[in-house]
């Protein structure tokens, strides 16, 4: 049974960090790519980044390029966004996701003073 399992959310101020991690199990964690997704209130779902299954090439939202990093640990089954120089708009739920076809339940970020 595929599980994605988000952590690490939270409220920052304006400019602050956050690192966020998804916990992947019931599926060969290597052999994918992974993505992160967010929600914003009144919003639609939105590709954040990607990666590919060996993590040698990476993918952003205009909106977040330069401020947000995607990684991955296959030996950890584990991948993370580090996001940096946070802004209110990037207020949302993030969501992990295998191809679209299996989803996380999300954690919350929420940017404010």
């Amino acid at each position: 049974q595929v599980q994605l399992v988000e952590s690490g959310g939270g409220l920052v101020q304006p400019g602050g960090s956050l690192r966020l991690s998804c916990a992947a199990s019931g599926f060969p964690f290597s052999s994918y790519s992974m993505s992160w997704y967010r929600q914003a209130p009144g919003k639609e779902r939105e590709l954040v980044a990607q990666i590919t299954a060996a993590g040698g090439s990476t993918n952003y939202a205009d909106s977040v390029k330069g401020r947000f990093t995607i990684s991955r640990d296959n030996d950890k089954n584990t991948v993370y966004l580090q996001m940096n120089s946070l802004k209110p708009e990037d207020t949302a739920v993030y969501y992990c996701s295998r191809q679209r076809r299996y989803w996380g339940k999300g954690t919350l970020v929420t940017v404010s003073s």
